[in-house]
């Protein structure tokens, strides 16, 4: 075992006396080491019901014949960071979590990991750290919080907070229904209810075999996550027994079948950026083009929130991942999981409980998958839409540009009015390094679906979006503002031409104009300390994964 290097041998009598000082029994001392990877914290609400979740795991590692340690690594609320200079940070902590986990268990040569986590950047940071350092390891997502009810109406974070700031702006609700909206939309712990980043980073978890079967959408408030948690307490000491690793776990049907479950539920763009960079640390790198490629075959099976009417506990009650599995059984790719079931036989042995929720293939919302990406001379890398959650009218569009050098002042034009009816709104120097931090958008995107402009308007940035978001969006532009791209040239009135169906981003503006303009460019530079001064430093493409430099 890997503790033996702590815990073997007359020379590690002081490490050993350092072991029992925290409290660990000497009959204990020859069984596996096993950390429980915890981002239990109080200021997100995904995360609050952690500490119940550590003692069941803690409970199975036990049972297993393991003994447990628990280390824990922050966290960032994105809905709370959302909006201001807080969101600068979210992405970046992903790096930082993966590099956290390296360090501490690097240190103390432990033997397997529960990875107890849930929201946004935390699940894909803690899944790079699993394949780096490749150890057994097992993931716990800590579950989808319940919907939200006010005067009859079933409320998400999304439909009773963002948008209704627009329909308030709008004068569609009152202060009394404001304040009731944002009092009962979030009714207590778990990742928020629809189908946005951390519930989608949940599901392809489970898609990609890391965690047990149903164990994405088992909700945070059940005895089904805490029998999910204990069981998962007792496979790690197996896998352990067993040498399974992460990247035993995530080969290239692994990647494949994740992005496969992703755009048939009709998931968060930003899984374009975390199974980038995760598909890096497995040593499988893929590139974004996949996310087309397989989008174009697989059929939107699942109307999740917010482009459609379920939510996480919907499809909870109609079987999970493994009944979406169940229906993609034909397309899927063999690969192993922690449970010890390849997953075409979890596939095979679940059950679909709605029809509606879980639709056939040949009754799919739209022929193809929820994720397009598309290309032009606005976005040569590329750029990401969420298609299954745009209307039919606004697959194609054409709109003259209103730019915004960032995300606040275009936030102040839409509440403002100033945004009208065939206007692309242009938001730039929000990308990875010019942001820096690549901020998500869900303000304003839910700010111009609530002022009623959801299909008469479009949206198109450098920078990225929530999983919340819906209506013509376009995030991830790439190369981004700073480093030439040619959204940072857009003026006032150029008009961008929007083709989904044929993956094009355009920017109906001649060669030479282009050129005139590019001459008298200056990227816009801000000043920045700490952090994130060293993370725009070495921070690469969306178009790569957003991933940390290397060299």
């Amino acid at each position: 075992m890997k503790s033996d290097e702590i815990k073997k041998g007359i020379e590690r009598a002081p490490h050993r006396a350092l072991l029992m000082a925290c409290g660990l029994p000497r009959m204990e001392m020859d069984k596996p080491f096993i950390g429980i990877v915890s981002s239990a914290t109080d200021l997100i609400p995904g995360h609050i019901g952690m500490r119940d979740l550590e003692r069941f795991i803690e409970k199975g590692i036990h049972t297993g014949g393991g003994y447990s340690f628990t280390l824990t690594v922050p966290g960032i609320c994105d809905g709370i960071a959302m909006g201001h200079s807080g969101m600068r940070y979210s992405l970046p902590t992903r790096e930082l979590i993966a590099d956290i986990i390296e360090c501490v268990v690097s240190a103390h040569k432990l033997d397997g990991l529960v990875f107890l986590t849930n929201c946004d950047k935390i699940t894909p940071g803690m899944i790079m750290a699993s394949l780096r350092l490749n150890i057994p390891s097992i993931f716990v997502t800590a579950g989808p919080m319940l919907a939200g009810h006010y005067k009859g109406q079933r409320l998400s974070l999304v439909s009773g907070t963002f948008e209704a700031v627009g329909r308030y702006k709008k004068g569609e609700i009152n202060d009394e229904d404001l304040v009731g909206y944002e009092s009962n939309a979030c009714p207590g712990a778990g990742s928020c209810q629809g189908l946005y980043t951390a519930n989608t980073m949940a599901c392809i978890t489970e898609a990609m075999g890391l965690s047990l079967p149903y164990c994405a959408t088992a909700l945070a408030v059940s005895s089904k996550k805490r029998h999910l948690a204990f069981e998962s307490g007792k496979k790690i000491v197996e896998l352990v027994k067993a040498n399974i690793c992460p990247r035993d776990i995530v080969t290239e049907n692994a990647l494949k079948n994740a992005i496969m479950v992703d755009v048939a539920l009709g998931g968060s763009t930003n899984t374009v950026l975390h199974l980038t960079a995760i598909s890096n640390e497995a040593k499988k790198p893929i590139k974004i083009e996949l996310f087309d490629e397989i989008s174009r075959k697989t059929p939107h099976i699942v109307s999740m929130i917010p482009g459609g009417k379920h939510y996480m506990e919907d499809l909870d009650r109609a079987g999970g991942i493994p009944a979406v599995l169940k229906r993609l059984s034909g397309k899927l790719l063999k690969n192993q999981t922690v449970s010890g079931k390849n997953i075409q036989e979890i596939a095979k042995n679940a059950e679909v409980y709605d029809d509606e929720i879980i639709r056939p293939l040949n009754k799919a919302h739209h022929k193809e998958g929820g994720i397009a990406i598309l290309k032009g001379n606005l976005a040569p890398l590329g750029a990401v839409v969420k298609q299954s959650a745009i209307s039919e009218e606004m697959l194609k569009f054409k709109g003259k540009a209103l730019v915004f050098e960032d995300e606040e002042s275009a936030m102040s034009a839409i509440l403002g009015g100033k945004v009208k009816k065939g206007n692309v709104v242009v938001i730039r120097n929000e990308g990875p390094k010019g942001g820096p931090g690549m901020r998500e958008m869900l303000s304003p995107t839910s700010a111009l679906i609530g002022m009623g402009l959801g299909n008469s308007a479009a949206l198109i940035t450098d920078g990225r979006f929530s999983g919340g978001t819906q209506g013509p969006c376009i995030g991830h532009i790439s190369p981004e503002a700073v480093e030439g791209g040619l959204i940072g040239l857009l003026k006032d009135g150029d008009e961008i031409v929007i083709d989904i169906p044929n993956r094009k981003l355009e920017a109906l503006v001649s060669e030479n104009e282009i050129e005139k303009r590019r001459k008298k460019f200056k990227p816009l530079k801000k000043t920045l300390s700490g952090y994130l001064k060293r993370y725009s430093e070495f921070v690469t493409s969306a178009a790569y994964g957003a991933v940390l430099r290397e060299d």
